[in-house]
């Protein structure tokens, strides 16, 4: 995978917005997002434009900084491994997640009523992209 992608760290998403951002970026082809030790990445599939056909580099002599200070230590190629903690691929494997990911610490808690009683809130209806497909909506977490 040496030169055939590139990855950014992002802030962690906290808000509803956050996410739906992440969703966002997911929708275009060629790019994920994982997180690796708790740091956040938005990934790009995308190979340099110096690799050549035998996936050696074609301006060895004259490359960036970035790839001079680049190892083969801890290629993923040579170890299979990408240590991802989660990876995101398309808007269901951010909507699987928000499922299942525990609450955060200190947000808000659900409003409830004088009784005590948790609050539901009315779902929100479906939005559909253009060709009619049902998007899925992210519910606010408590």
């Amino acid at each position: 995978m040496c030169c055939r992608y590139v990855a950014l760290p992002i802030e962690e998403p906290e808000s509803r917005e956050d996410f739906d951002d992440i969703r966002w970026y997911i929708m275009h082809e060629g790019v994920s997002v994982f997180v690796e030790d708790g740091q956040w990445y938005i990934y790009f599939l995308a190979d340099c434009r110096h690799l050549q056909p035998d996936y050696r580099c074609g301006i060895y002599q004259t490359r960036p900084r970035i790839c001079r200070n680049y190892t083969t230590d801890n290629c993923d190629y040579h170890s299979g491994e990408y240590g991802w903690e989660q990876h995101f691929t398309c808007p269901e494997h951010l909507d699987e997640y928000l499922r299942t990911r525990p609450p955060a610490t200190g947000t808000r808690r659900r409003p409830t009523s004088r009784r005590g009683v948790r609050v539901r809130r009315r779902p929100r209806p479906a939005q559909a992209d253009i060709a009619g497909v049902p998007l899925p909506v992210l519910e606010e977490r408590p």
